[in-house]
């Protein structure tokens, strides 16, 4: 463990002994605003908990505010946080099965990922998150699209020399399978990198491209439709002892609520796919559209590259791949 976690793990040690007295107090950590969709989950539930009158009281740390995004798993499958809203292939390094969580062509749109939440490929990733004392109160996908500063992406065909950003390892394999060349970066530099001719293209979020207002910056986007390549899996997650330590009250509120928010959470990622598409449009980008025939390309292409390394690289790899290649 380096030292950076080390201090927050040390932080949130002390914060949990200072709350010994109030044992039904839960503390949820999560990287983003309190506009963000994912906040609004996170405090969706923490409402609803507290309405049930159960002597349960959630606290929401926003904002990174209490642990770096990427140093939130460790904590809390030990017990020093209570919660978190997560993507989950963040803790890839720990598991190499949650890196199937970001990987291209295994969602196809939201009513498919609100299925395979409900599958035995969920399962098995819970099974997995068991191990390390975690547990799912909220399933949720956000999906993401592509954007072009001179021409339309919506298929392989269509990356051949461009230098591109990808969200994530296995979008990088993929697309320099296509043709590519990658320029590794996050969200939040796409914009100066496109402005500068760094890029030609972009993957990203959808909520990233209008955050950080990449339709001043391309001609075409394809935004997530009835076919979508990113999607990432950004559950609600909570300690499993911790949960089991609670009262039978507290457990069934805590579920009702969550029960709740997952419905909300689906219903919103579809707007901000919408929503993103319709700022673009507004500033008179050009919107394409993924048909299915350039989706099973796109996945006939990840098979080689981003799900061949998976299999390689990850214990009963082809097994947790076909689980989630399964579900229709």
């Amino acid at each position: 463990m380096n030292f950076k976690l080390s201090a927050s793990v040390a932080a949130v040690a002390l914060f949990a002994g200072a709350l010994t007295a109030n044992a039904t107090e839960l503390r949820l950590s999560h990287q983003w605003s309190n506009g963000d969709v994912r906040h609004k989950v996170a405090q969706m539930v923490a409402d609803d908990v507290a309405a049930a009158d159960v002597d349960l009281d959630i606290k929401i740390f926003p904002s990174q505010s209490l642990l770096k995004a990427r140093e939130q798993y460790k904590p809390l499958s030990r017990g020093l946080l209570d919660m978190t809203v997560l993507p989950l292939s963040y803790a890839g390094g720990q598991q190499p099965a949650y890196n199937l969580t970001l990987m291209p062509g295994l969602v196809k749109n939201h009513d498919h990922a609100a299925r395979l939440n409900e599958s035995p490929f969920m399962d098995a990733i819970e099974e997995i998150m068991a191990e390390d004392d975690v547990m799912v109160l909220v399933h949720g996908y956000l999906a993401g699209g592509f954007a072009g500063k001179e021409k339309c992406i919506t298929k392989p065909d269509d990356m051949p020399g461009l230098q591109t950003r990808a969200a994530g390892k296995a979008f990088e394999q993929m697309l320099a399978g296509a043709g590519a060349s990658i320029a590794s970066m996050s969200s939040s530099e796409i914009y100066n990198a496109m402005q500068s001719g760094v890029l030609d293209a972009a993957n990203t979020s959808s909520s990233s491209f209008v955050s950080y207002r990449i339709y001043e910056q391309v001609s075409c986007y394809t935004p997530a439709g009835e076919y979508a390549l990113w999607f990432m899996y950004q559950p609600l997650l909570m300690n499993k002892s911790t949960f089991e330590g609670l009262t039978e009250d507290q457990q069934k509120a805590l579920l009702s609520a969550s029960e709740k928010a997952q419905a909300f959470y689906l219903e919103e990622a579809k707007k901000e796919d919408a929503a993103s598409a319709q700022v673009f449009r507004d500033n008179d980008v050009e919107i394409a559209a993924m048909t299915e025939e350039d989706f099973e390309a796109w996945r006939a292409l990840a098979k080689e590259t981003s799900y061949k390394a998976f299999v390689e690289e990850t214990p009963n790899g082809q097994q947790l791949l076909d689980l989630a290649l399964s579900v229709n």
